[in-house]
């Protein structure tokens, strides 16, 4: 299977930008954090790393005011308690477009998301608005650890957003993924809904319809070997109706 992208209907811009922000939520992630950070930040000396915290009970917070202290390419968002996967990401956003950063950039504080990709990103997106990172493109699995019940459940996942919404990606429930400033600032933050990986589909969507150009490239995704994992039954229920309504509100022109 083959996907086309559409063009996008602003012209992207020729190089690759000078500086790109990685914006990583965390709610108790003490075991990793600084770890990760040390690791983005040696594969580009254009990127910066943004934090945002939900309140981390583990001392994730305090531990970043300390490295933010020693280090003026990381930054942090202390939230007072945890309020979800997708408001952290909106509240990243909304901190880099009052920044003067290009690209903006989604990834994991578990290491499932290996930052080695990073430069593959930055190259990616000198040809496209919008990178997803996938663990399934063009079928081939590319997912080391999980059970294999989750493993079913994420790649049926992709089958059933793919078939509801038309989203031409092979991982559109990924969180390894790379905007260019564009689409963030063409996108009504205020509109988006979903707070849960049905976050990841809605984004890619909203991108999609507004015929932004969006590419992927394969990535290895480890599960975690520190701390626990966040997902649950909620935030499964959340994406099985969120397709729903995205269709219907693409259907009404109201997306």
């Amino acid at each position: 299977m083959q996907w086309e992208w559409a063009s996008s209907s602003i012209e992207a811009e020729a190089d690759v930008p000078d500086r790109a922000l990685v914006i990583v939520p965390t709610y108790n992630e003490c075991e990793n954090i600084r770890r990760l950070i040390a690791t983005v930040l040696v594969q580009d000396a254009r990127i910066d790393i943004l934090v945002v915290d939900d309140g981390s009970p583990d001392g994730t917070g305090t531990l970043m005011d300390e490295i933010v202290a020693q280090n003026d390419r990381v930054h942090v968002i202390h939230r007072a308690r945890k309020l979800g996967l997708g408001t952290a990401y909106i509240a990243g956003f909304r901190w880099a477009l009052e920044r003067d950063y290009a690209v903006v950039l989604e990834m994991d504080a578990d290491f499932s998301h290996d930052p080695v990709h990073l430069p593959q990103f930055l190259l990616a997106i000198e040809d496209a608005d919008m990178v997803l990172g996938s663990r399934y493109q063009q079928g081939r699995v590319t997912v080391v650890n999980w059970p294999i019940a989750r493993l079913i459940l994420s790649y049926c996942a992709n089958v059933y957003a793919r078939a509801v919404t038309g989203l031409p990606v092979w991982d559109a429930t990924g969180g390894f993924k790379c905007f260019r400033r564009s689409v963030l600032e063409a996108i009504d933050l205020d509109r988006v809904r979903s707070n849960g990986y049905a976050f990841q589909i809605e984004m890619s969507f909203r991108a999609w319809k507004r015929n932004f150009r969006i590419a992927e490239i394969p990535i290895v995704f480890v599960d975690r070997t520190e701390g626990t994992s966040k997902m649950s039954n909620s935030i499964v229920r959340e994406a099985v109706w969120m397709v729903w309504r995205l269709r219907w509100w693409s259907l009404r022109g109201t997306i």
